[in-house]
């Protein structure tokens, strides 16, 4: 076992999206999303869906970050093809007929960084 008095390292973990088009980030319909973050600010929260190759191995990269309380970012071409990153609060995969997906609840994109 890792020793607890270790100072963590505050790099964050990157989920990237290496090309391919921005993520659809929709509105969340889950009340259990607000409960797992901190504090008295209001954070507004999104979803997104995403095809993967192995969406368990994702989520476990997610779950290591956050035990070790690094944060952990998407990083994704924006439709202008410049890179942008949002926070990731869960994450969760998912198997459909398409194959594997990545089920992603972010702090909502920053619309003045567009």
């Amino acid at each position: 076992m890792d020793n607890p008095n270790k100072t963590t390292n505050v790099e964050p973990e990157f989920i990237t999206i290496v090309e391919g088009a921005e993520p659809d980030f929709l509105p969340h319909n889950q009340d259990w999303a607000l409960s797992v973050l901190e504090g008295s600010n209001f954070i507004d929260l999104e979803r997104c869906r995403l095809r993967t190759f192995n969406g368990q191995a994702l989520v476990t990269r997610c779950q290591n970050a956050w035990a070790e309380g690094r944060p952990v970012l998407l990083d994704y071409p924006n439709r202008m093809g410049l890179r942008r990153k949002v926070q990731i609060i869960a994450a969760r995969a998912d198997q459909a007929d398409e194959g594997p997906l990545l089920h992603l609840w972010v702090r909502a994109p920053d619309e003045s960084e567009a």
